[in-house]
């Protein structure tokens, strides 16, 4: 399977709570309408939290940055050849606009990265 793997970070003007309040609650219901359109076959989030982790974090590594961003986007498809055929149609096009637009509402795009990958799971429970 074909991975995105996005790190967001909030626009200026907003708070982490109302970032993730807006992510969770208005964003992810148009991912889950496009979900179809764009075979999409799974969509998580990964809300930042604050704990005390990041301190003992340092002490471990420092340098490491432990709070440049405020979630994780993370969507599964199934090949690169499903993804482009979505985004080549009318539908996955159109949705494709929607979710940008409203991404614009929340997020700064130049402070947030995305990269692709494949997971290779290497332990589980």
């Amino acid at each position: 399977m074909l991975k995105l793997t996005y790190c967001l970070t909030r626009r200026e003007g907003l708070t982490r709570e109302a970032f993730q309040t807006y992510w969770r609650e208005t964003h992810a219901p148009l991912v889950e309408a496009a979900r179809d359109a764009l075979a999409i076959r799974r969509y998580v989030q990964v809300h930042t939290v604050s704990t005390a982790l990041p301190g003992a974090l340092d002490a471990a590594r420092p340098g490491l940055a432990t709070d440049d961003y405020d979630g994780v986007a993370e969507l599964w498809w199934d090949d690169e050849e499903s993804l482009i055929a979505a985004m080549q149609s009318e539908e996955g096009r159109r949705h494709g606009a929607i979710l940008a637009t409203d991404e614009a509402e929340f997020i700064d795009f130049s402070r947030s990265r995305l990269f692709w990958g494949r997971e290779r799971e290497i332990a589980a429970a």
